[in-house]
């Protein structure tokens, strides 16, 4: 039985021991292949990985400057009334799109139809009296001939008078009466006393007409005065409709029909869709920046959005110089701070409705080729 037990049981640890011998040498020799495998695979990756990323950065990252501090920017035009009075319609809302020419506002016009009628009725009776004046001229133009005329008549007069002194002087006293003489002399200081009168006249008269002139003259400024008041009051009149100055979308619209406007207050304003960019570089990433170069702007509230433009200029100053209250560095604690410079850029499609001013954009502009 001590037999049977060896040879039944003996046999089995033999064959584990002979399988164990057998087999324990092949993952030894199998374990350091396969690790210069994967090591290979590893490196070959990394080459392949910094490869690529190599040739990434000198294509995508190397040649561009990009910034996130960018948004797009555009003109808000700011519609206030020229007039105060109170809004009688108004025919916008908020974000409405509206074209140049629009009527956007009307205001109660009534004391401004009022004022212009009172401006017209100066106006004519500003006519009235400048005709006034041009006819006192043509009056005293008249009252000068006639003046000139009898002087004319009283100078013959005169030299009539003159003569028969000089004849009844040279006849012999003998043959003259005292009479004849006394007669002369007289009709002489008559006739010369008439034509300094006449003189007067003359001189009167021309006097007058300076004065009708003068009288004209001022009646025209009055007259021209008047003019102007009648404009200036139907220009008032039609300032109490408002309308689109350019095309553009409404933005801060703050009236309401009923309520009164004056000049001072903004009613609202109106937002053409034509817009840039302004982006905030770092002072360090302007040295190969220049106008003309190509960039490429993606939008944060449309990530589909892709936008290409150009830099169109370079602000000659710091962000921070333009400031209200400007930096000051003239201290003992002075920190030295990267500025930022804002370049404008220009889209090359710069009427995209869906774009406003204030959303955030990232440019990248090409500085290099």
């Amino acid at each position: 039985m001590t037999t049977a037990a060896s040879q039944t049981a003996g046999p089995a640890p033999s064959l584990v021991d002979g399988a164990s011998a057998v087999a324990a040498p092949e993952p030894s020799a199998a374990a350091p292949a396969s690790s210069r495998r994967l090591s290979s695979l590893l490196v070959a990756g990394a080459l392949v990985a910094g490869s690529l990323g190599a040739v990434y950065y000198v294509r995508q990252v190397a040649p561009f400057e990009s910034t996130d501090d960018a948004f797009i920017d555009g003109h808000i035009i700011g519609i206030s009334p020229q007039v105060a009075a109170q809004a009688a319609v108004v025919h916008i809302d908020d974000n409405q799109v509206v074209h140049k020419g629009d009527l956007l506002v009307e205001l109660d016009p009534t004391d401004f139809q009022v004022a212009l009628e009172q401006a017209r009725g100066a106006e004519a009776a500003a006519l009235g009296k400048r005709a006034q004046a041009q006819a006192g001229v043509a009056a005293a133009e008249s009252a000068v001939v006639e003046a000139e005329a009898t002087l004319h008549s009283l100078q013959a007069t005169f030299e009539n008078a003159e003569t028969e002194l000089r004849r009844q002087q040279g006849v012999d006293a003998r043959a003259r009466s005292q009479k004849d003489l006394d007669t002369a002399v007289a009709g002489r200081k008559t006739s010369f006393a008439s034509l300094e009168r006449a003189r007067a006249q003359v001189r009167s008269a021309q006097a007058q007409v300076a004065q009708a002139r003068a009288t004209v003259t001022a009646a025209e400024g009055d007259y021209q005065k008047a003019q102007a008041d009648t404009r200036k009051a139907r220009v008032n009149l039609d300032h109490c409709r408002i309308l689109a100055p350019v095309d553009g979308r409404i933005a801060g619209k703050a009236v309401d029909a009923g309520a009164y406007v004056t000049p001072a207050n903004p009613l609202f304003q109106i937002v053409p869709a034509q817009v840039w960019v302004v982006a905030n570089f770092k002072e360090t990433q302007l040295r190969h920046m220049a106008p003309g170069q190509p960039v490429e702007v993606s939008v944060d509230a449309f990530p589909g959005l892709a936008l290409t433009g150009r830099v169109d200029s370079i602000q000659s100053g710091t962000g921070s110089r333009f400031s209200v209250i400007p930096t000051e560095n003239a201290t003992g604690n002075f920190v030295k701070v990267v500025q930022r410079v804002p370049v404008k850029i220009l889209l090359d499609n710069g009427n995209l409705g869906q774009l406003a001013p204030g959303m955030s954009v990232e440019p990248k502009v090409r500085v290099r080729s």
